[in-house]
């Protein structure tokens, strides 16, 4: 399980520790050097489950793709056959890991999907639901894809799909990357499901989202199509 993480000292050992109660889950969290002292939560979390639990430190905030990027890398290293990401605010259950990790027996790319039958959102204003509602329906009409919830960073990938995929030049930094990462594992004729879940708004700490990231997000998918076009030339 990769998580990247800046200023979540509150939530980290929770989630970790809910992590841990899952056989053979190993966590690999990447902080970018948050002020708030995460990264020395990460490290004693680190010393209480040795071998379970390992700590990547960036001096810098780089983006969410890059640090996902990084843990990837790194998780590719190991001897893992699987490969997950969520996010470190507790918004994504880890009593839907299970769920994700089954499903990859008949899937390369598995997703925690908000927007399936049985799926859904908690505790999120209405704003918030209406954007990502729209992100989502904007994707697929602009790129196509047939997924449901692009935009989500609950997900579980097999390592061999991982490997097929050109990481080291992506260049998604903010929420963008999830929707650059589906799109590449589908053009690669990877298979993609989707389950469902229901995902809470963080209770603690304040949300990643900004203007810089929302313009990104909707600059990418017509970033994908024209390379989509390119390469059917």
């Amino acid at each position: 399980m990769v998580i990247p993480t800046f200023n979540e000292r509150e939530n980290l050992p929770v989630l970790v520790s809910q992590l841990m109660q899952l056989p053979a889950v190993r966590v690999l969290v990447v902080d970018d050097g948050s002020p708030d002292g995460t990264g020395q939560v990460a490290d004693s979390l680190a010393a209480t489950f040795p071998g379970r639990v390992d700590v990547l430190h960036r001096t810098e905030r780089r983006g969410l793709g890059s640090a996902y990027i990084e843990g990837m890398q790194r998780a590719l290293k190991t001897d893992t056959d699987l490969v997950a990401q969520m996010d470190a605010d507790l918004s994504h259950d880890v009593r839907y890991l299970p769920d994700l990790i089954a499903a990859t027996a008949g899937a390369d790319l598995v997703i925690g999907s908000r927007y399936v039958p049985g799926g859904g959102v908690s505790n999120w204003p209405l704003n918030r639901r209406l954007l990502s509602r729209f992100a989502n329906v904007y994707v697929r009409i602009v790129t196509r894809l047939r997924i449901e919830d692009a935009t989500a960073g609950y997900r579980c990938w097999r390592r061999e799909t991982l490997l097929a995929l050109p990481l080291s030049t992506l260049k998604s930094s903010g929420y963008s990357f999830q929707v650059e990462m589906a799109w590449e594992t589908v053009e690669r004729g990877f298979r993609v499901v989707e389950v469902p879940i229901m995902f809470v708004e963080r209770a603690q700490g304040h949300s990643k989202l900004n203007r810089s990231v929302i313009f990104e997000s909707a600059l990418l998918p017509w970033r994908l199509r024209r390379r989509h076009a390119a390469a059917s030339r």
